[in-house]
C-alpha cells in the first residue's frame, strides 16, 4: 500500500526521520543535561531535582554498577519501584554504564517476579522497600546476586511540608518485613559512586531495555528494544509534536507507571529530550490526592489511559483545576471512549489526542495530529519512517477500508523477543512485517482505525491480562474442572475479568477460588468475578476451549448458565 497518510500529514512533520540523529539514549541524556542543565527535569512529593542533579545522580550509580560490583556492558538490571525520583536515576545511570534495562511491575507476585528475573538473567534489582519482602521470597530460586533497596524519602528534600512529611511516614509503617543481608541501600550506593564512571560507548545496536510482554501468547517475553528502536520512537514522536511544543517550556504530569512502555517512551524519554519538568505521580489510584496535585501544577501536557482520565472527571474539585496553559492530552494504552473524550474536551478545552503503539514496536505506531478541532475516533497516522499494512490470514496485503490484522515495519520495531527465537518468528511475517495482533482497517485518508483484538487478551485499565496465565492458575486449584478467563466491558478499567469455571465440587466458591488467583496474580489481573457452569465448556475438535463463544453467551440477554459470583 502507497503511503496515503503522508497527504494529510501536519505541516512540516516530514515524511521520513533521521535514525542516526543520536547514538544511543545515552547521547540524548548527557545533550540534554548539559543544555538544560538549571531546569527542572523531575518533581515528585514537593522535591524538584534538574538535569545538573540528575547528571550526577545517574553518573554516580552507573560508577556503582561498574566499580561496586563489576558489571559491565550489556549486564541486566532490574529496576522495581513505582514513580518516584530514583526511577529516572537507576534507569539513566545503568544506561549510561552501558548495561540493559529491565523493567519490573512492583505489584508483581513472587512467581511472576521470578520468572522475569530468572528469563532476563538480570544481575541487580533496584527495589522500593515496600516491595522488598517480595524479592527476598523469590532471590534464592534467581541467580540475582546484588540488590539495592530504596525507601520513599531517599531522594526527597527535607524539611519537607508537614503533609509530605506524614505521608512519607504513614507509606513506612506500610513496610512489610523483610532480610536480605546481602541488600545495600540507595544513598550508599550513590555515596560509593561517586568515583569517575568509566566510559562506555553505547550504539544504536545495544539493548536499552528488555520490556516484558506477553506478545500474542501469554507467555511472558522479553522485547528486545535497542537504542537505536527507542531513539528512532523519539525522533518520530518529536517530527510529530515539536510544532506545538517549546523546548524547555514544558510541564508534563506523569501518572502512568514508567515500568510501563508508554510512560516510558511518551513521558520519560520524549520530554526529556525536550528539556521539559516531568512531575512524577507516585499513586494516581488515590484521585482526590491526584487532584490536589493537579491543582498546583501549571502543566502543559498529560497522559493517561481513558479510565484515568474518566476518574480525574467524576473526581470532586477537577472544575477547580487552572488547566489554563494545557496544550497536550493524550490517550493511549487502551482505547479512549467517546463519551470520555468529550467530556474532557468541554471541561478543558483541550481535545483528548488517542494514539496506537505496543511494546513490541517502543511503542508508538500511530498518532492524530496534536491540532485536531475533536475527539476523532480514529488512532491517528503512522509516524514518520513507519509503515502500517492491513493483512489477511493469508499475509496478503488488503485495500483500503477492508478490515484485517494490522501490520508494522519501521525503525522502532523490535529485534525480537529475548531467548525465544520460535515465538520471534510466530509475530514476523516472511517479508519482515510485525503481526500486532489487532484488527483495524485504514479509510481514504490515511487514518487508522481499530476495530478489535484479534487474540483474547483482556486489557485492565491499559495492562495487558492474558487468559492462558489466569487460566493456569485457576487450574491449579484442586476443585477446578475447566476454567476459560474472558474480558467483560466495566465502567471504571474498560475491561475486568471474569472465570467461567466447572467445579469439581461443590464446596468450592467464588469467593474462595478469587483468594486463590490473589495469592498468584497480580492485582489487575485477578478475576473480578467468577461464573460456575454445569456442562463442559464448548470446545474445538481438538479440545481447545472456544473463549470467544463463552464470551458471547456471558453477554448474552439471557444465557443458559447457573452462576455464582463475587
Amino acid at each position: 500500500m502507497d503511503r496515503i497518510w503522508l497527504k494529510n500529514y501536519p505541516h512540516g512533520v516530514p515524511a521520513e526521520i533521521d535514525v542516526r540523529a543520536y547514538a544511543s539514549l545515552k547521547d540524548i541524556l548527557e545533550q540534554s543535561c548539559a543544555r538544560y542543565r538549571d531546569l527542572p527535569a523531575f518533581s515528585n512529593m514537593g522535591t524538584t531535582i534538574t538535569y545538573a542533579q540528575l547528571d550526577a545522580m545517574s553518573r554516580a550509580f552507573g560508577a556503582y554498577l561498574q566499580q561496586a560490583h563489576g558489571l559491565s556492558k550489556g549486564d541486566r538490571v532490574a529496576l522495581m519501584m513505582p514513580n518516584l525520583l530514583q526511577y529516572p536515576v537507576t534507569m539513566f545511570g545503568a544506561l549510561r554504564a552501558g548495561m540493559t534495562v529491565v523493567n519490573v511491575n512492583p505489584l508483581y507476585t513472587p512467581r511472576e517476579l521470578q520468572h522475569q528475573l530468572e528469563d532476563s538473567g538480570a544481575k541487580v534489582i533496584v527495589v522500593l522497600e515496600n516491595f522488598a519482602h517480595t524479592v527476598q521470597e523469590v532471590l534464592e530460586r534467581t541467580r540475582v546476586p546484588h540488590v539495592v533497596v530504596t525507601r520513599i524519602g531517599d531522594l526527597l528534600s527535607f524539611p519537607m511540608g508537614l503533609a509530605a512529611n506524614l505521608a512519607v511516614k504513614y507509606l513506612k509503617r506500610m513496610v512489610p518485613d523483610w532480610k536480605i543481608p546481602q541488600a545495600i541501600d540507595l544513598q550508599r550506593a550513590l555515596a560509593l559512586g561517586r568515583r569517575p564512571l568509566a566510559e562506555v560507548s553505547v550504539t544504536a545496536d545495544d539493548i536499552a531495555f528488555l520490556q516484558y510482554t506477553g506478545g500474542t501468547t501469554g507467555v511472558p517475553k522479553g522485547a528486545i528494544l535497542t537504542h537505536g528502536n527507542m531513539v528512532a520512537n523519539l525522533e518520530q514522536t518529536a517530527a510529530w509534536i515539536s510544532r506545538n511544543l517549546q523546548e524547555g517550556a514544558e510541564t508534563i504530569v506523569t501518572a502512568l507507571p514508567l515500568y510501563h512502555v508508554f510512560s516510558l517512551t511518551a513521558n520519560l524519554l520524549t520530554f526529556l529530550k525536550l528539556g521539559a519538568h516531568n512531575v512524577l505521580i507516585t499513586n494516581p489510584r488515590d484521585i482526590p490526592g491526584f487532584v490536589k496535585e493537579l491543582k498546583k501544577i501549571p502543566f502543559t501536557a498529560i497522559t493517561g489511559v481513558n479510565t484515568l482520565f474518566n476518574a480525574l472527571l467524576n473526581a470532586p474539585g477537577i472544575g477547580q483545576i487552572n488547566a489554563g496553559a494545557l496544550k497536550l492530552a493524550v490517550g493511549g494504552g487502551m482505547a479512549v471512549q467517546r463519551a470520555v473524550a468529550e467530556r474532557w474536551q468541554k471541561l478543558f478545552g483541550v481535545p483528548l489526542i488517542e494514539g496506537y503503539g505496543l511494546t513490541e514496536t517502543s511503542p508508538i505506531v500511530c498518532a492524530n495530529p496534536l491540532d485536531v478541532a475533536e475527539f476523532s475516533g480514529t488512532i491517528g497516522m503512522p509516524l514518520p519512517s513507519t509503515d502500517v499494512s492491513i493483512r489477511d490470514n493469508d499475509g496478503k496485503e488488503l485495500p483500503t477500508g477492508e478490515t484485517g490484522e494490522i501490520c508494522v515495519r519501521g525503525p522502532q520495531v523490535m529485534k525480537g523477543y529475548w531467548n525465544r527465537p520460535d515465538e520471534t518468528a510466530k509475530v514476523f511475517t516472511a517479508d519482515g512485517w510485525l503481526r500486532t495482533g489487532d484488527m483495524g482497517f485504514i479509510d481514504h485518508r490515511g487514518y487508522v482505525k481499530l476495530v478489535d483484538r484479534k487474540k483474547d487478551m483482556i486489557l485492565v485499565s491499559g495492562f495487558n491480562v492474558y487468559p492462558n496465565e489466569v487460566e493456569d492458575v485457576a487450574m491449579a486449584h484442586p476443585h477446578v474442572l475447566e476454567a476459560a478467563a474472558i474480558g467483560m466491558p466495566d465502567e471504571r478499567s474498560g475491561e475486568r475479568v471474569r472465570l467461567v469455571v466447572v467445579r469439581k465440587s461443590p464446596q468450592l466458591t467464588a469467593e474462595k477460588l478469587i483468594e486463590h488467583c490473589r495469592k498468584h496474580l497480580g492485582g489487575y489481573k485477578v478475576p473480578k468475578d467468577v461464573v460456575f457452569r454445569d456442562q463442559p465448556l464448548p470446545k474445538t475438535n481438538v479440545g481447545k476451549i472456544l473463549r470467544r463463544e463463552i464470551r458471547e453467551q456471558e453477554t448474552a440477554p439471557a444465557p443458559a448458565r447457573s452462576a455464582g459470583g463475587a
